[in-house]
């Protein structure tokens, strides 16, 4: 899906991350189909094991990058901030759409 993503964006010419279309069409996928394949489920549950392995880039570029940080601090911290609200929101917008849809079946 992120090669079809990556695709997609350099044809469109979308000023898009290839990656994050490509979690779309996953997304969408996914609920066309209702439910996640077996492959699917089995190795994201091994992904998901080492999530922490995910920050080391994050961790390596705010350590390369320091001065700037500390030089534009606010914009920085802003846009951290800003996106833990947003990923806080849509995770509980989506636990509650969750909810309903599981009470209803």
């Amino acid at each position: 899906m992120q090669f079809l993503g990556e695709a997609f964006v350099r044809v469109a010419g979308l000023p898009l991350p290839g990656a994050i279309v490509g979690l779309l069409l996953m997304f969408i996928v996914l609920c066309l189909r209702r439910g996640v394949p077996r492959g699917l489920r089995e190795s994201s549950a091994h992904i998901l094991q080492h999530l922490m392995l995910l920050f080391v880039p994050i961790v390596a570029g705010i350590v390369t990058h320091a001065d700037r940080i500390q030089r534009e601090w606010l914009p920085f911290i802003a846009s951290a901030l800003g996106s833990v609200v947003i990923t806080v929101a849509v995770t509980g917008l989506v636990f509650h759409w969750m909810l309903k849809r599981l009470e209803r079946s």
